[in-house]
């Protein structure tokens, strides 16, 4: 009888649990062992959910929980709650852990090994920046806090610094709060995954709304009082008042472990991995979620995107190689879609600067529209930016400012995208039509027929 092979799980949430489930499914636990170790309290949870959580709009945070600890280990999954990984012993097959409350070091041998350490909040180095009343927005934990402080704070101003997805999603939970929102930005305007000229359509709905954006800032430290809370955010030229701060900045690979370990590592920070999602040059151990980087299938380089998406389709395709199966993961395109109150913010493929980067040579196309008839009680506008390669029309990348029901269009253009359409390709789709749901021509489609002709006009 064969001896039962051991898969050690680094990481809890979704790549990590995903593929102990997968795997779980391959094979029962005669033939195959499951130890995963997370160093928080909690497994299986929405990062993505926290802002809607701390906003309200989830009333509790359980509800952010997909699989909770108990839940794993009837399904025969030893998960091991804080409990930190502190090495990994490649040459000897084993990784060395903390008991996070003991303080106990013991060694775990493995035959497979998943990396799925997630990503860290960037955290700059700032005067003041670990002072109360500074949250970070990373893990249920960090929601707590905040909505802990958010309860007991007398003032009503509330800064956020950076304008990204979770910036953004931030400052409208603060609103919700009752605060005044005030966001520093560094880029010149937010949401630095669109092009400028989208990202100003974002900088004049936020204005709209009552949050205070001032971009091109970068901030210098954050003051605090007597009491050793925070007071204001700095710049080089300005002082903004704050009685609470949200780090909005983004996040980068967490990959300490792997590179102390020797694994190969990309230019953005994260694992590299086959398609099988098998770390590089070595066959017993595999990597997924925000700690990779993946293929970009349209400028093929590869890149860093953090996203659960990615994340739970990586611990698929590895608990299925894992476990004795097979499985790839081809690369993404980008995805991406987020809300501040009724503003929808959408982007897919490649911005200009993505384009220059790679050295396409591309044509735009902004069209302006409506989400439904425009004679359609509810028709709100949308503004959609298409670029296409300027020899062949293929399909580069969209970008989507809209209001309710702008979007999840992108994710026509993603399939498109996917399958390297042209933009002429794409003013034949088939798409769904009724005055409720789209005027006769689909915005995306009314862009695609735009950028076809500068398509042709740029050959003429």
């Amino acid at each position: 009888m064969a001896a039962t092979e051991r898969l050690v799980i680094i990481g809890g949430d979704a790549a990590g649990m995903s593929a102990a489930s997968q795997a779980r499914r391959m094979k029962g636990p005669d033939e195959l062992e499951i130890v995963a170790f997370e160093r928080g309290h909690f497994s299986s949870f929405s990062a993505c959910g926290i802002p809607y959580w701390v906003s309200g709009d989830v009333g509790e945070r359980d509800e952010l929980i997909a699989r909770t600890p108990e839940e794993h280990r009837r399904r025969a999954i030893d998960l091991r709650m804080r409990t930190e990984v502190t090495e990994i012993d490649v040459t000897g097959a084993r990784v060395r852990t903390r008991d996070v409350g003991t303080g106990a070091d013991s060694w775990t041998g493995y035959d497979k090994l998943v990396i799925a350490t997630g990503a860290r909040p960037i955290r700059p180095a700032l005067p003041g920046i670990d002072a109360p009343g500074v949250h970070g927005v990373q893990t249920l934990d960090d929601g707590q806090a905040l909505l802990d402080t958010l309860a007991r704070t007398e003032g009503r101003r509330a800064l956020v610094i950076g304008a990204g997805y979770i910036g953004v999603e931030m400052a409208e939970a603060l609103l919700k709060h009752g605060y005044e929102v005030t966001i520093v930005n560094r880029s010149e305007q937010p949401m630095a995954t669109l092009d400028p000229d989208m990202g100003r359509l974002v900088h004049e709905a936020l204005s709209g709304m009552g949050i205070t954006t001032v971009s091109g800032t970068p901030v210098t430290g954050i003051r605090t009082g007597d009491d050793g809370r925070v007071r204001a955010v700095t710049t080089d030229d300005a002082e903004y008042p704050a009685d609470v701060v949200v780090l909005g900045i983004g996040v980068e690979p967490e990959t300490t472990l792997a590179r102390a370990a020797g694994l190969p590592l990309g230019r953005h920070g994260g694992l590299l991995t086959d398609l099988a999602m098998r770390v590089r040059g070595h066959d017993n151990i595999w990597a997924g979620g925000d700690c990779v980087e993946v293929l970009d299938l349209v400028s093929g380089r590869e890149r860093h995107i953090a996203l659960g998406t990615h994340a739970n389709k990586h611990g698929q395709i590895i608990g299925a190689n894992a476990g004795g199966g097979y499985g790839t993961f081809p690369g993404v395109v980008g995805t991406a879609v987020s809300k501040v109150c009724e503003l929808e913010i959408a982007r897919t493929g490649l911005r200009e600067k993505d384009a220059r980067a790679v050295g396409l040579r591309y044509v735009t196309a902004t069209i302006e529209s409506t989400s439904r008839a425009g004679y359609f009680p509810g028709a709100a506008p949308m503004t959609v930016k298409m670029l296409a390669e300027r020899r062949t029309g293929r399909l580069l990348g969209v970008q989507i400012v809209g209001r309710e029901g702008a979007g999840k269009r992108v994710d026509i253009a993603a399939v498109a995208l996917t399958a390297g359409m042209t933009v002429e390709q794409m003013t034949a789709l088939d798409l769904g039509y009724a005055p409720p749901f789209s005027p006769v021509w689909d915005p995306v489609l009314v862009a695609a027929r735009k950028a076809t002709a500068a398509v042709r006009k740029a050959g003429m």
